[in-house]
């Protein structure tokens, strides 16, 4: 039951960053993109740092390297599909020129969500420091993710207070994919090994085919040296958690 808890208590954490919304409205958006573009730069070592420090290294220890590396790269290629199939994208800028997928872009966000709730309930089943690293490392990417999406949909015609509910609304399929995965993993032990492989695999393809390319496109060089920083601030989090 305590195990349970702390799911419960981190998908909901989780969650909550969809109000980071109302931080959104209050900053200036000069202030409000240099902090999206330092947090998406200490959200894709987090995540990086995830997949290869905790989540990878844990699935070996029970299944064998061929069985992993191969639900990696399944899981690679399914969010793939995911973002080209639902129009899932992140949007890591104060405004998004985004009009007529509002809605696809909020399908898109429940699939993910529930997927990181999944997720969640894996890494605790499996060890308390792994879903405590887990949930750092989803939580660093759900802060600017969270910005980028209520942008998308403020952009795309919703008004404010809607905008912000529905965000929030969807942001719970964290804690319902969570408590999915808890009993589904509680059913079948064997098989939160194959959700962290999984996780991994998910993990790697959002930090390396969406935040870093949305990193690199800084041409300042210092700003690019203080965001390849965080970016080792956020692999030092993983590694020291």
């Amino acid at each position: 039951m305590t195990v349970f808890l702390y799911i419960l208590i981190s998908s909901f954490l989780i969650s909550s960053a969809a109000l980071i919304g109302i931080f959104s409205l209050s900053s200036k958006k000069e202030f409000l993109q240099k902090i999206v573009f330092f947090l998406v730069s200490l959200s894709a070592g987090t995540l990086m740092g995830s997949a290869f420090l905790h989540l990878m290294p844990e699935a070996l220890e029970r299944l064998n390297p061929a069985t992993v590396f191969t639900i990696v790269l399944i899981s690679f290629s399914s969010f793939y599909l995911i973002e080209k199939v639902f129009h899932w994208r992140h949007c890591h800028k104060a405004e998004c020129q985004v009009h007529t997928f509002g809605y696809m872009n909020l399908v898109g966000d429940s699939i993910h969500n529930f997927i990181d709730g999944l997720i969640i309930a894996a890494a605790f089943l499996t060890d308390i420091t792994l879903g405590v690293s887990t949930t750092v490392a989803i939580a660093m990417h759900e802060i600017p993710q969270e910005m980028g999406d209520f942008g998308v949909l403020i952009y795309s015609g919703f008004e404010k207070r809607r905008a912000l509910l529905l965000n929030f609304l969807i942001a719970l399929t964290v804690v319902l994919g969570s408590i999915v995965g808890y009993f589904l993993t509680i059913g079948v032990g064997p098989l939160k090994f194959y959700l962290l492989a999984f996780a991994a695999g998910g993990f790697l393809y959002v930090s390396a085919s969406d935040l870093i390319p949305e990193i690199r496109k800084e041409t300042e060089l210092k700003k690019s040296l203080i965001s390849f920083v965080f970016f080792l601030i956020g692999l030092g989090i993983i590694f020291f958690v």
